[in-house]
């Protein structure tokens, strides 16, 4: 017998949506505390930062936290609009350049033949055994050896090469029918035509995963700061936050610490709510074979 499927209107709520809703629901707000927890404790006046027992939700509200965070940043050397503006551009060429690259890649290693194609793939999925650490030092001596210090390009580079994104994507671009690429070729299409409008639009699902797992990756890291950059002007946004932290290491500095981490965590939320459907295609699609 042949299967007929669940008869349930997602569009309405009806009785058999019940249970899924029971399961889903402790789930759903379990993982949704870290994130109400941030958004309160930015908001906490300084008698409730430190009261005890500690309160989850804030009871009087107050904008203290980033008013003493945005006059603290005004005494410093280099202005915090300069922090934000190294952030966002170092963010949208790294995203920007890290996908262009990483789509190129999955459809070569994933469509086209060419010697050396599999040792590529190979050199990827060594790539995804190896932490930032274990290659800390030689990607200090390259960017030093071809002159990249105190430069923009020195926060975009190193994080440039993405080998989860290559990995999840390539998977993606596997799925591609081969007939409907060879027909495409058939009717005089070049590499970059059927890349652009077979490829790329197929994808864009996977893209959209990678651009969010690429922009976590990018705005929260400091090490390009810590390492490779000694112009404070050149510096981002991140590395401030967590500087202006470490400095104000005390009872009055929590609330300003409060107030960054939820200045640096939403914009991933951001991200994530606006590429959440595409998200939730890859996810859909990973299990399709």
């Amino acid at each position: 017998m042949a299967y007929k499927g669940k008869r349930i209107n997602p569009q309405k709520f009806e009785r058999g949506q019940i249970k899924i809703i029971a399961i889903l629901l402790p789930l759903v707000i379990f993982m949704a505390l870290p994130i109400v927890f941030i958004a309160n404790h930015a908001f906490k006046p300084m008698d409730e930062l430190f009261a005890f027992p500690p309160t989850f939700f804030v009871r009087n509200a107050t904008f203290e936290n980033f008013t003493k965070l945005i006059k603290f940043s005004r005494t410093a050397g280099v202005p915090l609009s300069r922090y934000v503006f190294n952030s966002l551009l170092v963010t949208g060429l790294t995203v920007g350049l890290s996908l262009l690259f990483t789509t190129f890649a999955a459809f070569a290693l994933a469509k086209l033949k060419f010697k050396g194609r599999q040792l590529m793939m190979d050199i990827n999925q060594l790539a995804l055994m190896f932490v930032a650490t274990a290659v800390l030092i030689p990607r200090y001596l390259v960017i030093c050896k071809v002159g990249l210090i105190d430069s923009i390009w020195a926060h975009i580079l190193p994080l440039l090469a993405y080998p989860v994104a290559l990995f999840l994507v390539k998977q993606f671009v596997e799925q591609v029918p081969d007939s409907l690429i060879e027909a495409a070729y058939i009717d005089g299409a070049t590499d970059w035509t059927v890349y652009r409008k077979i490829i790329i639009p197929m994808i864009k699902p996977a893209i959209a995963t990678a651009a969010i797992l690429v922009f976590q990756q990018v705005w929260v890291n400091m090490e390009t700061s810590n390492y490779y950059v000694n112009d404070d002007s050149m510096k981002t946004l991140t590395f401030y936050m967590n500087s202006l932290v470490n400095v104000n290491n005390t009872v009055s500095g929590q609330g300003m610490a409060a107030a960054a981490s939820l200045i640096l965590f939403v914009p991933n939320l951001v991200l994530f709510v606006i590429l959440q459907n595409n998200v939730m295609n890859t996810m859909a699609h990973s299990g399709i074979k």
